[in-house]
């Protein structure tokens, strides 16, 4: 694997830290596809959690600039092109993942970088954590899903100012925001985010992945197809091993051992 991704086995779960630290973890190709082949070893590995951070002071300052230097460029690069062949892949890769994907967000995150923690599952930052939708500042909209979690975060108000004006929300912010679930301590981030991992990994896998599905099915569909899809999925997860592991350790009050199951 390329030193761009660092992915630490930890058993039923795996984290995965961004690794160019000198560039803020900063995305080139290198890194976009190493990030990828990481996250699809997990999944079919048959992980039960994925913890992605960053390395060094930052989490993600987005694309690397230095591979769009126009003085070094032919004509305009095609980013639409970069969107569809490794952001957006990315993107709804973490979102069909039937297993939680956490991020803890060590420093700033900025542009895609912002995104990609907006696009998991549950987001923790440290307390010295800014999010930061640089895009106007170089003349783009955000993307890396960054339009549609905004606005379904925040609402149009603030997606559009934040989208504007490109002003920093901090860690604390967030919370308050609705972006992110919560804030942590700097010195206390890893050890919660690895905390809740290990917590997730341990935990009653399917009914999770469907909870995930049906919360993101929540945005498009009326109150009727929802309690639909509900039911479906209700009976799904009722006939599992883990729903009647988790009902046989509450009745004999004790812990449940799930198995993702």
């Amino acid at each position: 694997m390329s030193d761009t991704i660092l992915a630490q086995d930890h058993g039923h779960w795996v984290e995965v830290t961004l690794h160019r630290p000198d560039k803020l973890n900063s995305f080139n190709d290198e890194m976009h596809l190493a990030l990828r082949s990481a996250l699809e070893a997990a999944i079919k590995g048959k992980k039960r959690a994925i913890l992605l951070t960053g390395a060094g002071r930052g989490f993600c300052a987005g694309q690397d600039l230095g591979d769009r230097d126009p003085a070094q460029m032919d004509g305009p690069p095609d980013l639409g092109q970069t969107l569809t062949k490794f952001y957006n892949p990315l993107v709804q890769l973490i979102r069909d993942a039937e297993l939680p994907v956490i991020c803890a967000v060590n420093g700033v995150a900025a542009g895609a970088g912002a995104n990609l923690a907006l696009a998991c599952d549950i987001v923790l930052a440290s307390d010295e954590a800014k999010f930061i939708q640089s895009f106007a500042s170089v003349g783009l909209v955000p993307d890396a899903g960054g339009t549609w979690n905004l606005t379904r975060l925040l609402g149009p108000a603030r997606a559009k100012a934040l989208a504007m004006t490109g002003a920093p929300v901090s860690a604390a912010q967030a919370a308050e925001f609705g972006m992110i679930w919560k804030t942590c301590a700097a010195p206390e981030l890893m050890d919660e985010a690895r905390a809740l991992a290990e917590k997730l990994a341990s935990g009653p896998t399917i009914g999770l992945a469907h909870a995930k599905k049906a919360i993101h099915a929540a945005s498009i569909n009326s109150l009727e197809e929802q309690l639909e899809l509900e039911a479906t999925y209700q009976k799904i997860c009722g006939e599992t091993s883990d729903y009647a592991e988790g009902v046989s350790a509450f009745l004999q009050k004790r812990r449940p051992a799930f198995k993702g199951e």
